[in-house]
């Protein structure tokens, strides 16, 4: 009789049953229950699943460190889960499982194409091999099933037999079987199903990616050169774009660095905020042109002095940079500091940086290749920095930190913006409450403050919603408020407003009774009504 396993249909029966595998462990961890340290758990099951049934990743460089990659972010959503920390640990996976089926690791910008052909291919891929075998089930030998019932009879039926005798002898596991129970058929059924096909889909593009002919495969190509632009008109370009930009520059200089002052009618506020992004893009429209017109191998790069025209057209665009992150400076000066004017920061700079790596190009002769990956290189350190800084804590601090109401230079505390940052924002409340504040705003501070705080232990109460980061904050909240008991907000009946002001009752209304006091020593504080984020007049751009 020939042997029916072929390593093709065991290899495919492995990965069929570890994506089901996959599938029953991820609605363990995530239906119905909130995102924790859990979303890790999984990303590092999924990337130990991924390593053993790929061999060829195991014996490819690139492939191996990008799998070193996805693990190190599997762990950093352990610390944090995140949406940008899973994209990021996804492309890195499926980075890893495509590397040995291409030639050699070309740009960072091919592989984005392929990722993106990956993601797409992979919505379909279960169905394309699910009717695959449905054909080789018609096709193949009528004598299959013959071959398959004694092949798997003496493992599933001696298996279940000492099962059973395990479990008759040994209570832990009788137990076991026991509590197993089938998901039960509820209103939410088809929801569920929806989810595990939605798994099951993102794990089987990466345990089955699809063949290499979906991957956009290519000749290296050089850098653009653009012909029928004469040297000539690129060098009057480049003397008509110094002489505007250090027009902008000697501006700037004045006014933002050396303290004249905005023009009348202007502060400096709204000076700083309608100029910042504007001046970012008008750098980019500068690196594009060089990138364009100067590409090393053209003729016009040669010649001296465009090249040292180039340079101080570069120079120049690197004090527009530095002069719009210091609008940017300025307006945090003015209306707090946010997530979203952090990571406009962080762009700038790496806006500088590629102004640097294109000049570098030019004057280097490097390829586009080199140009593109180490720009990639770049944003993907700063990517998985904010996925392991919390951007809106560091905000949070900021902002208590400077705010008026506590004696610093900084803007009037936006409470509303705080309320809204939630967990993030829980140590800076607490740290807050510590010094002296006016009257009302002590008891608005209190309110926001145990609100984030209960949902923040409501959340690592739950094993599958706890993280190291919540546990690590949650500790330092202790830490601050041990050996002084936390400020109680007044009773609020009508609820709230996004800065923790009551709301007033409406004319006419009977005001309730207080809800009774818990006896001493299990005394909580009242539940807070959740309200609209209504915005208070100091969040205006709140996140420009």
């Amino acid at each position: 009789m020939p042997p029916f396993r072929r390593p093709r249909d065991l290899s495919f029966a492995i990965k069929a049953s570890a994506a089901v595998a996959l599938v029953v462990a991820a609605d363990l961890l995530f239906y119905g229950h909130p995102f924790g340290a859990t979303v890790g758990v999984f990303a590092l099951l999924l990337t130990l699943a991924a390593t053993l049934l790929h061999p060829a990743a195991r014996r490819d460089p690139k492939a191996l460190f990008a799998l070193a990659a996805a693990a190190v972010l599997a762990l950093v959503q352990v610390e944090a889960p995140s949406l940008l920390a899973s994209l990021l640990f996804w492309a890195l996976l499926s980075l890893a499982v495509l590397a040995p089926r291409a030639q050699g690791f070309d740009d960072a910008w091919r592989w984005s194409q392929r990722l993106l052909a990956q993601a797409a291919v992979g919505l379909v891929g279960p169905w394309l091999d699910l009717r695959r075998a449905r054909r080789a089930g018609r096709t193949g030998p009528r004598g299959r099933w013959n071959q398959v019932v004694p092949l798997l009879a003496l493992p599933v039926l001696g298996g279940a037999v000492f099962l059973a005798l395990f479990a008759a002898a040994n209570p832990v596991i009788a137990n076991a079987l026991a509590a197993l129970r089938l998901p039960a058929l509820g209103s939410d059924f088809g929801w569920r199903v929806m989810f595990w096909l939605t798994v099951l889909v993102l794990v089987w593009g990466v345990l089955r990616p699809r063949r290499r002919r979906i991957l956009p495969v290519g000749k290296a190509r050089r850098g653009v050169v653009l012909a029928g632009v004469p040297v000539a008109s690129v060098v009057l370009s480049l003397i008509v774009f110094n002489a505007l930009f250090a027009l902008q520059n000697g501006l700037d200089a004045v006014i933002l660095w050396g303290g004249a002052g905005p023009p009348a009618g202007l502060t400096l506020a709204e000076y700083a905020h309608r100029g910042a992004y504007p001046l970012i893009a008008t750098a980019l429209l500068a690196g594009l042109f060089v990138l364009v017109f100067l590409a090393p191998s053209s003729p016009t790069a040669k010649v001296p002095s465009v090249r040292v025209l180039v340079v101080a057209w570069v120079a120049q665009n690197l004090f527009l940079v530095a002069s719009s992150i210091l609008r940017t400076l300025d307006y945090v000066q003015a209306y707090s500091l946010t997530r979203l004017r952090i990571a406009a920061l962080v762009w700038m700079g790496l806006v500088a940086l590629g102004l640097v790596l294109v000049c570098w190009r030019m004057l280097r002769g490097k390829s586009g290749a080199w140009l593109i990956n180490t720009n990639a290189a770049a944003a993907l350190i700063v990517l998985v920095g904010a996925c392991v800084v919390d951007l809106g804590a560091v905000a949070a601090a900021w902002n208590v930190r400077h705010a008026r109401e506590v004696g610093g230079q900084g803007p009037r505390l936006d409470v509303c913006y705080l309320n809204r940052l939630g967990a993030s924002a829980a140590v800076s409340l607490v740290r807050l409450e510590r010094g002296p504040l006016p009257e009302g705003l002590d008891d608005r501070v209190a309110a926001v403050r145990e609100e984030a705080v209960q949902a923040l232990r409501d959340r690592q109460a739950a094993w599958r919603g706890w993280s190291w980061r919540g546990a690590r904050r949650l500790a330092r909240v202790d830490a601050l408020q041990a050996g002084r008991p936390a400020a109680v907000s007044a009773w609020a009946p009508d609820g709230r407003e996004c800065d923790g002001a009551p709301l007033h009752m409406s004319e006419g209304a009977t005001m309730p009774e207080p809800p009774a006091p818990e006896p001493v020593g299990l005394a909580t504080s009242p539940p807070l009504t959740p309200s609209p984020l209504t915005p208070s007049p100091l969040t205006q751009g709140a996140e420009h």
